[in-house]
């Protein structure tokens, strides 16, 4: 049991991002005072038994019927933080790499803004970036321009139409707010349209979302492709469980370039739909 009223951070990792997580670990252990960390394993198999993970508070959650239960697994990382005495959650994806003010940025701004959801800056490291000491992440932030990034210790309140520009990678909220929100919906599997989900419930239950400035996590370089033909049928499968619950389609820009590709086709009820074979 962590002292009440810590920050605790949340991590999901399987065995892909194990090279990830370590120097993630790493960073985390450098901050005073420590911050414990829960690791979910989202793998068929455990954890490996490493030193590096000794002190980690691990979760094993296997896959569902679809693929990896992101959405699952942070609602049980959460759930563990909580049991641990946590007044904040810091959610992280295993590839991102806090900065050094990252937990400081985020416990400040929840004092400030009660009941948020909060979002901090983004850099997506080149390829080749190995040096993630905070002065080398430092000289390297280049925030995604995709979103809001307020002056270090700024924090901006997002407009109704920014809940889509909400990313799971790095988030914090309160443990009071994480339980008014009621945690991920559970039934996304594999990839995509989970995070997009839990933005829109937020605003549906009037929870602010608010960009927190000096907040930067750094995203390590890993093969992506654009638009990511491997998930394809995933986006499809979640897109249409979010278009049920919400009336439209998450991931638009993707399945545009699936069309373009020659992949998907609209299909007659208004959504997307596999172009046959």
């Amino acid at each position: 049991m962590t002292a009440a009223g810590a920050t605790v951070a949340v991590t999901l990792c399987s065995a892909a991002r194990l090279d990830h997580l370590l120097p993630q670990r790493a960073a985390l252990a450098r901050l005073r005072p420590a911050v414990p960390h829960v690791v979910v394993w989202l793998d068929p198999e455990p954890a490996p038994d490493l030193p590096e993970l000794a002190d980690a508070h691990l979760l094993h959650l296997p896959p569902g019927p679809d693929g990896l239960r992101l959405a699952a697994g942070r609602n049980a990382g959460a759930a563990r933080a909580l049991e641990l005495g946590a007044s904040l959650v810091v959610f992280l994806d295993a590839d991102c790499v806090p900065g050094p003010e990252l937990v400081e940025r985020y416990e400040s701004a929840a004092a400030r803004h009660p009941g948020a959801l909060l979002c901090g800056p983004v850099t997506y490291l080149p390829e080749g970036h190995d040096d993630l000491d905070p002065a080398a992440l430092e000289a390297a932030t280049r925030p995604h321009s995709a979103r809001p990034s307020p002056a270090d210790g700024e924090t901006v309140v997002a407009g109704h139409d920014e809940y889509p520009l909400f990313w799971s990678l790095s988030f914090a909220l309160s443990a009071e707010t994480w339980t008014t929100s009621g945690g991920f919906e559970p039934g996304y599997e594999g990839y995509g349209g989970e995070d997009t989900d839990f933005a829109f419930t937020a605003r549906s239950l009037g929870l602010p979302l608010v960009w927190v400035g000096g907040a930067h996590a750094y995203h390590q370089w890993h093969p992506t492709t654009s638009p990511p033909w491997q998930h394809l049928d995933d986006i499809l499968r979640n897109g249409r469980r979010f278009a049920e619950r919400w009336g439209e389609w998450p991931m638009v820009g993707w399945l545009e370039a699936f069309r373009r590709g020659g992949g998907v086709r609209p299909a007659e009820d208004g959504g997307w739909e596999r172009v046959p074979a």
